[in-house]
């Protein structure tokens, strides 16, 4: 199979996990048979790669996740990267540039693209390969799967089928509807539209070359901030006469909210927490190091990260955005494609932050115009590189740099160290990066 995965979202939904940096789809929540942890999109890409094991797998996402989705998925994941958010349809013709020219996919092979994060089983995968099949074998150039609704949802749009066979023509679409209205578009056999459709390369590479004046993929990376904003379902969806839509009525969750998400968790509580024999129907996510205790109460989610604590009804959990919207926060947690840091303390002139390094990564060689730096090593042994001088390093280490002096730090186990910044101007902006030619 030839999948793009669409990895967007801005991550207020879900706060205080979720953030500007860390969208839905990188939080851990699902624990694995050892034991572990898995995100969203971890769980999706295992799920590909058992469904099918030769898969090409590119992910279509903003250059704000590429740190995030290397960290999860390591280096050798194809990535189809947006220079700046542009919609869908810029995202998809961009992707699809990139199986032809870099994955040397052929304009007759059929691509299937869906979102990266929903929660589903074995069948949806299944059923991925059975609309591969028909986008290959099929005269429309658009084959939808649609989802069997459950319910009178608001949060999707409907595809109206021209008949109940399991593969139909499209009579139209329909916008996301109120409860009402979408309860009589069940009636008339309506399903969502879960963003998951096939085609074959070449009939998106043209529609593509219709709206846009490029050559290769190469020539639409670089012109690719001048490009219109516009989604897939108007630029080609709505345009289109001959689409297909193929029913699925296995498991498909949408977990955009907390209440949708507590209810795909395989446990009550992720993290330290305990619920006393009175809670009902109360999910716990805690990522502080800290416990959670909580007593008597019902239909309520408890979420607690460096960002902020939420304690919210389940179903008022869905109308967080615009309160978030409202805070004025930095990022205090952040994974990187070299391991991630934590915001621990935050003072006028001062700034203290947990950083882990990965097994064999290492930071940027660089230095800082406008504050101090000092590195205490607390776990793990790796080298530093103080102006050209490299010494190892290990737990109980203490490292200073002072304004001006280029550094790094290379990870020989997991490495972890406390920075303590120190200034009058402290800021992410105050960084210079310098090439380091001495092979560590």
């Amino acid at each position: 199979m030839n999948i793009i995965l669409l990895s967007g979202g801005s991550g207020q939904r879900l706060w205080p996990l979720s953030n500007e940096i860390r969208s839905k789809q990188f939080i851990k929540i699902f624990h694995t048979e050892d034991g572990g942890l898995e995100s969203m999109v971890q769980r999706v890409y295992r799920q590909i790669r058992e469904a099918d094991p030769e898969a090409k797998i590119t992910i279509a996402t903003s250059k704000a996740q590429i740190s995030s989705i290397h960290n999860q998925l390591g280096e050798n994941v194809g990535i189809s990267m947006e220079p700046c958010r542009r919609d869908t349809f810029p995202a998809i013709a961009l992707a699809v540039a990139y199986l032809q020219d870099v994955q040397g996919v052929t304009g007759e092979e059929p691509v299937i693209v869906c979102p990266v994060d929903p929660y589903v089983e074995k069948d949806y995968f299944e059923a991925l390969h059975r609309l591969e099949e028909r986008a290959a074998q099929s005269a429309a150039h658009l084959v939808l799967m649609g989802m069997e609704p459950t319910y009178p949802s608001e949060k999707y749009g409907y595809i109206i089928p021209k008949t109940a066979e399991n593969i139909s023509p499209v009579e139209m679409f329909k916008e996301k509807p109120d409860k009402e209205q979408a309860a009589e578009y069940i009636r008339q056999g309506a399903l969502w539209n879960g963003g998951v459709f096939a085609f074959r390369l070449n009939y998106v590479l043209q529609k593509a070359h219709e709206l846009i004046e490029f050559t290769d993929y190469e020539d639409l990376l670089a012109k690719y901030e001048t490009l219109q904003k516009i989604s897939f379902d108007y630029a080609v969806v709505e345009k289109e006469p001959e689409i297909e839509v193929m029913r699925f009525a296995g498991t498909w969750k949408d977990l955009g909210t907390w209440n949708t998400l507590t209810e795909a968790m395989d446990s009550a509580c992720v993290g330290e927490a305990v619920l006393n024999e009175t809670c009902r129907n109360v999910h716990v996510v805690n990522e502080l190091d800290m416990p959670v205790l909580c007593m008597g109460l019902q239909d309520i989610v408890v979420a607690a990260s460096p960002e902020g604590i939420l304690v919210s009804d389940k179903e008022q959990s869905s109308y967080i955005k615009p309160y978030v919207s409202s805070f004025t926060q930095q990022v205090m947690f952040a994974e990187k494609s070299w391991g991630s840091f934590r915001i621990m303390d935050v003072e006028k002139e001062s700034l203290t932050i947990k950083v882990t390094l990965n097994p064999g990564h290492k930071m940027n060689y660089h230095s800082h115009e406008f504050r101090d730096e000092v590195w205490t090593v607390i776990y793990g042994e790796g080298r530093a590189v103080i102006d050209g001088e490299e010494r190892r390093v290990r737990a109980g280490d203490v490292l200073r740099m002072p304004a001006g002096c280029r550094h790094m730090l290379l990870a020989d186990t997991e490495l972890q160290v406390i920075e303590v910044q120190l200034g009058k101007d402290i800021s992410v902006q105050d960084k210079k990066k310098y090439p380091h030619l001495k092979p560590l």
